[in-house]
């Protein structure tokens, strides 16, 4: 192929492309943006006055006293925004007949609406609004309806640089949304619409498409049994990663999945969102074989089992090639269509995504490519394909410029949209000669297996959208956000969201100044100047490694002491670079994990000091109460991760005293932990157990439910009696109960067989502490314990007392 298309000629393809017909006429410099947010969307769309109304339901929902205060209108004609997507907010001059509303709020959709009222509650009334598992909403700020801040002039317009905020990645459905119900997913939904967001992911449900489209082609419930994977392991089921581990799904399941999936597209389009549906990769029963023995259908590797048990180990793979792919893909995007409408033109497919092509051969990946696309097309013609970029950066070894070009470039420039997945670390678009003339969303990945940790890049953040947008030849379109969880660090998502409206770089110091005013409700020195040094510690990561927090609390080291004598003179807390894969990032046996460290402790420290001086004025604050307890938890986990390697010290040492002293202490701050963690109640397990049981409508639902939720956040996959499953601790928590009921017994029981060894002057017994261990940690995957769902104890009183205790 050519270099890259001129960018006005570029966007002009891409435009029409995304369109369902011909336009009749085209505007001098190509088609709008808007233009292209409708020619994604399906033929159901939401009328003006429904978007209105939709747009008033946010409002009513998250501020019912001002429901009247607020007056929304679609721009329809395009007065207001002419050929952009955008709001514009202005005082209401006449109230007569408008109820008392006082604030006019105009855009191009509901979602602009919605997050033209968020622009407001922030910029003018000082508001602030997280999930409610990172402190909620602080809208106490906000003036009584008839005293709500005046706009200046004539009201103040905000367009978006690029057409597309997007959410999601394919992971997230089972790391953080497993267990929603729809009035969560309504909190959700309204989230995303506050947030700007007009691209969302859509994967939920697809499972009872899939069986009747796989019914179609002769496959029965006994088979789908062993295909589908448990509700906290459909992601990877997805993927082809693995079958039936945590399975099967019942009839219930599937019925009540695909009932909430048609109430979130409907919200979804109601609001003028634009959702991504699932598409086709390959992903086939066994049976296939059986079915279709001429099919090209492979049987893909092992993926992370311990001994490649075939009940959920290698599953099948059909051929793009093979027109079978062509049919089943057809079959399921009309099938979705039969069950939610004409609802979009935009589907995920990520075939190649830890699936490396077995030849590089750029005729052959191109062919695949086409294959995919057809499908898509087949069932909808005005299908656009969205895949995610990270194949790009962990398989760079394969996918260099021919084997991309031949991807990229199978499919009509405009039929394809690439995830730049992980541009906030390492940009493929600036390597790829912008993905060779392919538009693309930058996009934000940040947190690896829902983990817990305070991290982030706030200056990448708030610079690498303008960098990618203003770039030469740019094929941008679009900001994104694909955390693998969700419900953690609110201070990256906000800035994240806010990106897709700026055309330039954001001061962040400035920033962070109004944002802590408006997630605390006033201005106060002290929480400042904490934001100051958790902006150049914390949240200044540039060492280009994917954070995935290793702490030794929640990811204790699975290797006999001996084997690491060597790293113990390392300087601690030294990082290691890891070249592993996205959905196994697992440990290397025999070598000692380093958890990420990219900042001063004793800066982060002071931070904290400076949260603690600043607690009497808002000891009342659901936010501040969140943002300290997390902050003293970070604080406690570095500080434990110093303790365990003087720990392993004394022990090569011979030194029994130390070696007791540091274990006390070690153990000591997992108690004092889960303390201060069960002082809030977004840290707490309890609240994740009981809504994984909530969803069971039978007694062996309800069981198989809570295993599924509790191995998911400990072994996660299968072991053996003497070998823990290759990604345990991969999706660790710091949840209160899992600590003193799960890490606590696992650090003791370890702890316990250093000191005999020591006392006995005989090696360490690994494999006898491994049998013991994953024999508890079975049993308590298993198990049916009752852990709280509500706070008990002062947040503030405890993060004073473990601060004196710890860093005073």
């Amino acid at each position: 192929m050519g270099p890259p298309l001129p960018l006005p000629l570029l966007l002009l393809v891409l435009l029409l492309a995304l369109l369902p017909s011909p336009p009749a006429a085209a505007a001098a410099g190509g088609l709008s943006a808007w233009g292209a947010l409708r020619g994604a969307a399906g033929s159901r769309r939401a009328s003006p006055a429904e978007q209105e109304a939709a747009a008033a339901g946010v409002l009513r929902r998250l501020l019912p006293s001002h429901a009247r205060s607020f007056s929304f209108q679609i721009d329809s004609k395009g007065s207001v925004c002419g050929e952009s997507s955008c709001f514009r907010i202005s005082n209401v001059v006449d109230d007569s007949g408008k109820g008392g509303a006082e604030i006019l709020i105009q855009g191009t959709t509901g979602v602009e609406l919605v997050s033209g009222l968020h622009w407001y509650l922030k910029y003018w009334c000082g508001a602030h609004i997280s999930w409610d598992k990172t402190g909620g909403a602080q809208l106490a700020s906000v003036p009584s309806p008839g005293s709500l801040p005046r706009v200046k002039g004539e009201g103040v317009k905000i367009e978006r640089p690029v057409p597309w905020n997007y959410y999601q990645n394919v992971v997230t459905s089972s790391y953080s949304f497993v267990w929603w119900d729809w009035k969560r997913w309504e909190k959700e939904i309204d989230w995303m619409a506050l947030q700007g967001i007009n691209l969302p992911l859509a994967f939920t449900g697809q499972e009872a498409i899939w069986q009747k489209v796989f019914k179609s082609f002769n496959v029965t419930d006994r088979d789908l049994d062993n295909f589908f994977g448990g509700p906290a392991f459909l992601a990877w089921a997805r993927m082809g990663n693995l079958h039936g581990w945590g399975g099967p799904l019942s009839q219930n399941w599937l019925d009540q999945q695909l009932v909430l999936q048609k109430k979130i597209l409907s919200r979804m389009i109601e609001l003028g969102m634009v959702p991504v549906l699932p598409s086709f990769s390959g992903n086939v029963p066994a049976v296939f074989s059986k079915l279709f023995p001429s099919a090209n259908i492979t049987r893909l590797g092992d993926w992370n089992t311990v001994d490649a048990d075939p009940r959920w180990c290698c599953t099948y793979l059909l051929g793009p090639s093979d027109a079978l792919f062509i049919e089943v893909g057809q079959a399921f995007i009309k099938q979705q269509i039969k069950e939610y409408g004409d609802v979009t033109n935009i589907y995920n497919c990520d075939t190649f995504n830890e699936n490396t092509p077995p030849t590089n051969e750029p005729a052959y990946i191109s062919s695949l490519g086409s294959a995919i696309y057809e499908a898509m097309s087949r069932g909808n013609k005005n299908a656009v394909w969205l895949m995610q970029g990270w194949l790009f950066y962990s398989d760079a070894a394969f996918w260099k410029e021919p084997q991309m070009k031949a991807l990229l470039h199978s499919v009509p420039i405009g039929k394809m949209i690439v995830l730049d997945l992980f541009a906030d670390v390492k940009p493929i678009w600036k390597m790829s000669s912008q993905f060779y003339g392919v538009p693309y969303i930058w996009c934000l990945l940040h947190n690896f297996g829902g983990n817990i940790e305070m991290y982030g890049i706030l200056d990448s953040v708030a610079s690498g959208p303008i960098d990618a947008h203003t770039s030469y030849n740019s094929t941008m379109i679009g900001v994104g956000m694909c955390m693998e969880g969700i419900e953690q660090n609110p201070v990256v998502y906000e800035l994240t969201a806010e990106m897709a409206f700026h055309d330039k770089k954001v001061e962040v110091e400035d920033w962070l100044k109004t944002y802590s005013h408006r997630r605390y409700g006033k201005a106060n020195a002290e929480i400042e100047k904490a934001w100051r040094y958790l902006y150049r510690t914390i949240y200044n990561c540039t060492d280009g490694i994917a954070d995935h927090n290793k702490d030794y609390i929640v990811e204790f080291p699975d290797i006999s002491p001996s084997a690491v004598s060597s790293q113990l003179s390392k300087r601690r807390g030294m990082s290691i670079r890891s070249n592993h894969k996205r959905f196994f990032l697992s440990e290397v046996s025999g070598s000692l994990p380093h958890p990420h460290l990219w900042y001063s402790t004793k800066e982060a420290i002071k931070a904290l000091e400076l949260f603690l001086d600043a607690g009497n004025d808002f000891s009342r604050s659901l936010t501040y109460r969140y943002d300290l307890v997390d902050l003293t938890r970070q604080c406690l986990s570095k500080l434990a991760n110093e303790v365990y390697l003087d720990a392993m010290r004394s022990y090569q040492k011979k030194d029994l005293r130390r070696l007791n002293t540091h274990t006390r202490k070690f153990l000591e701050i997992i108690v004092d932990i889960d303390t201060l963690l069960a002082a809030d109640d977004n840290f707490l397990l309890g609240p994740w157990l009981e809504s994984a049981k909530s969803l069971a409508v039978t007694e062996n639902e309800r069981k198989q439910y809570e295993w599924n939720a509790r191995t998911q956040v400990t072994m996660w996959y299968d072991n053996t009696e003497t070998e823990q499953s290759k990604l345990h601790d991969y999706a660790n928590k710091f949840w209160s109960g899992l600590l003193k009921s799960y890490y606590l017994p696992r650090a003791s029981e370890y702890f316990a067989y250093l000191t005999r060894s020591l006392q006995e002057n005989r090696s360490f017994q690994l494999e006898e502490w491994r049998k013991d261990w994953i024999s508890y940690s079975n049993q308590w995957q298993s198990g049916k314990e009752l852990y709280a769902v509500k706070s008990t104890g002062d947040a503030l009183a405890i993060s004073r007392s473990l601060y004196r205790k710890y860093f005073s």
